[in-house]
């Protein structure tokens, strides 16, 4: 159960890196690449594309806090993640991981829609052509020579087809992912 925590909280910094930054840095590559076993290349994790949005153009950062802000709001996200979560018992974990992921995928799925990149079965041959792109596919493992090369699919990617965010708040509250909560008497 152990092994499945680490790639969780591995993939949410992935994600959490992706929003942000549009790269993953070398110390989370290197930590894939160890999970997947060893690899002698690994091709560039590029940029997100700009997906289409519906209402006012925004910089990138805004619409990423906005998405952390609906994670949290609707899936207790961040409170999830910021928790120190060793001391509690992976049956009390899965429960409350339940919820999370419940909730948080009914985000995902009302405001994102997405595909994936390659639509094949996975851990299925698959034929990498000459001219492809390194933002969509990227080689592990032994790489060598140039493409047509051959491997196994080990995940299918995903690529953002429609973004239907809700308009942006007033700039003043763009940076809260979720605001203090002050009850009064």
């Amino acid at each position: 159960m152990n092994g499945v925590w680490k790639r969780l909280a591995t993939a949410f910094q992935c994600f959490f890196y992706l929003v942000f930054h549009g790269e993953l840095p070398d110390e989370l590559l290197q930590r894939l690449g160890e999970q997947s076993g060893p690899a002698t290349h690994t091709a560039p994790v590029a940029a997100l594309a700009s997906p289409r949005q519906t209402g006012p153009s925004a910089p990138d950062t805004d619409r990423a806090v906005q998405m952390l802000a609906l994670m949290q709001r609707d899936g207790r996200l961040i409170d999830f993640l910021a928790e120190n979560i060793s001391a509690y018992p992976d049956a009390q974990l899965g429960a409350a991981v339940r919820t999370i992921h419940e909730s948080c995928r009914a985000v995902l799925s009302q405001y994102v829609t997405l595909e994936p990149v390659l639509n094949f079965e996975e851990d299925q041959p698959v034929t990498v052509q000459p001219g492809f792109e390194p933002a969509t596919i990227k080689l592990i493992g032994n790489v060598a020579g140039e493409p047509p090369i051959r491997g196994l699919l080990r995940h299918k990617g995903w690529r953002v087809k429609q973004l239907n965010l809700p308009p942006l708040p007033p700039v003043a509250g763009r940076a809260v992912v979720a605001p203090a909560e002050v009850e009064v008497p």
